[in-house]
């Protein structure tokens, strides 16, 4: 009797941990985007009124009116390719909970028309920061009785290089 109790305690406790173990694969699918608003934790939908575009947070897809009909992508239409997601407003569709949200388009499209802005968001994530200021700061530390001794002898140089110019600066 005893053993058919821990078999009953055991099969419970499988199925429980698998159970969790689903739910935790179901949330971290549809992670919000770095760019989305940082203050709402369950969301599915954002629309974008600058683009008259939607966002799946879910399927991690933009949701447009392309060619006569309503397009899931993976990116914005190539008109749309250097819109700033970081910097543009996304007004986060809490009541609507489906898969068409351009259902209501017509009345988001009218609510929050393009350069709409309600209160100020912050993203999720700070912004990616590339180019000239990401490149490392290299600190070179010169012997000060080195330093004059070096740059004598790269001013000899320089006069010696300007000799051989023309007036028009060619050699």
């Amino acid at each position: 009797m005893k053993t058919v109790k821990i078999a009953i305690a055991g099969l419970f406790l499988l199925i429980a941990n698998a159970t969790q173990a689903q739910v935790s694969v179901n949330v971290n699918i549809g992670t919000r985007p770095d760019w989305g608003p940082a203050d709402y934790d369950q969301m599915e939908y954002y629309y974008l009124p600058d683009v008259e575009a939607y966002y799946d947070v879910r399927a991690s897809q933009f949701i447009y009116f392309g060619g006569g009909r309503w397009v899931r992508a993976s990116r914005l239409p190539r008109q749309y390719r250097n819109y700033d997601l970081y910097g543009g407003y996304k007004v986060v569709l809490t009541d609507y909970h489906g898969r068409t949200p351009y259902t209501y388009f017509d009345r988001h499209r009218v609510k929050y028309y393009k350069g709409y802005h309600g209160a100020p968001q912050r993203p999720y994530r700070p912004r990616p920061v590339y180019g000239y200021n990401d490149r490392p700061v290299r600190h070179e530390h010169r012997d000060n009785r080195n330093h004059d001794k070096h740059d004598r002898h790269d001013n000899h140089h320089d006069r010696h290089d300007d000799r051989h110019d023309d007036h028009h600066g060619r050699r």
